[in-house]
Formats: C-alpha cells, sequence, structure tokens
C-alpha cells in the first residue's frame, strides 16, 4: 500500500469501528482549487486547498511536538506537509487534466504548506504543467478512484481562473448523490474495473477563444 494510503488506511482502522467493506469512504476532503494562467494565456498549474476532516486531522497530529499545546504552527507542520506531498507524487495527487483533448503531465508539487484551523488540517500545493500549454479546452478532475478519499467542491466559488483572458469560460460540475439502485449497479461495474470513485469525481472545465 502506498505511503499516503498507508496513513489513511491507519486512520480509517482507528477511527472507524465499521465494516470495511462497507466503508467507503474513509476521509473526507473539502477543497477549493485554482487554475494558474501566464500573462501569454497558457495554464502554468493547479493550485489546491484541501481541508481533512476532524477524525483524520487528529490522527495525522498524533505524536507531533509543537511549542504550544493543541496550537501546530505551519513551520511545525512542514515536515508532515512534505510528507504528504510526496507521498500523493504517487497516486497523481489524485488529479487528472486534459488538454486539447489530450493529457496533462504534472511536475512535482511546490508552494506546499499544512496549516492547523478549528482543529483541522489543510493542505495547499501548486502542480505545475511540465510543459505550459495554451488550451482552449481545459478539463480537470478531482477524485480518488479507490474511493477511500471523498473529495468535494465547498463553498459558493470553489474554483477560481488565476490570470487567465477575460474570455474564458468556467464551469464546475460537481458529483451528484445516487440513488440506493444506482449506486448498486455503478458499485458493480466499478468494482470489475477498480475505478470506482471515477464515478465521484469533481469535473472542471475550462473553453477560451
Amino acid at each position: 500500500m502506498k505511503n499516503f494510503f498507508r496513513l489513511l488506511a491507519a486512520a480509517a482502522v482507528s477511527l472507524a469501528c465499521v465494516n470495511l467493506a462497507q466503508a467507503h469512504p474513509h476521509v473526507w476532503v473539502k477543497m477549493s482549487t485554482q487554475l494558474i494562467y501566464a500573462p501569454d494565456g497558457t495554464i502554468t498549474g493547479v493550485r489546491h486547498a484541501w481541508e481533512f476532516d476532524d477524525m483524520y486531522s487528529t490522527f495525522a497530529l498524533e505524536g507531533l511536538q509543537s511549542a504550544k499545546k493543541g496550537v501546530f504552527t505551519r513551520e511545525e507542520l512542514a515536515p508532515l506537509a512534505q510528507v504528504n506531498v510526496e507521498s500523493l507524487k504517487e497516486s497523481d495527487f489524485f488529479t487528472y487534466a486534459k488538454a486539447n483533448g489530450k493529457d496533462v503531465t504534472f511536475g512535482d508539487a511546490k508552494d506546499y504548506s499544512l496549516d492547523y484551523k478549528s482543529e483541522v488540517l489543510t493542505l495547499q500545493f501548486t502542480l505545475p504543467l511540465k510543459t505550459p500549454v495554451k488550451a482552449k479546452e481545459l478539463n480537470v478532475e478531482v477524485y480518488d478512484p479507490s474511493y477511500f478519499v471523498d473529495f468535494a467542491l465547498t463553498g459558493k466559488d470553489p474554483v477560481a481562473l488565476v490570470g487567465a483572458p477575460s474570455e474564458c469560460k468556467l464551469s464546475v460540475d460537481k458529483p451528484k448523490e445516487l440513488s440506493m439502485a444506482q449506486g448498486k449497479q455503478l458499485s458493480e461495474a466499478a468494482a470489475a474495473s477498480g475505478n470506482w470513485g471515477v464515478n465521484f469525481a469533481n469535473k472542471i472545465a475550462v473553453k477560451c477563444p
């Protein structure tokens, strides 16, 4: 099991006394996303802010030392932030993108940090494109294929374009709740494909002239 999932799995075992086969997801993330553009109109990166649920946050901080009990500075959380982004790389940061119909390749995460407020951890990081591209159509999806982690775009404007040409139009499609029958059908199909989480993908689309 990958490092990041090892941490998540341990959290699930410690914090959830339920049948693992029925307990999906185990970790919940509230997210907001920025799509970063250069002055020439090329897309250069994606910046995420992921707020973890309070149970996972408590588990992740277990054993971590701080100068003031119950308070963690960004500096004290820096090693944990590094572990997270390095481990997330193995899972493609749960971020999948296409520009003009072609897969986008991201480089290593940068400008990453963890903050602790109101008893929850928020991880922020930027995924730079290995090759910036001027895209008439950009599609970004965020989801965990195994649906171990549930990602949800939250807030009034959870996605923003930063520096994009004014003519570019943004649309956001959040996953819809499934009925029991729909969930059963999809779970059977996903069990065969190993990609159950795609049914809960957060979809971001940008169209530029």
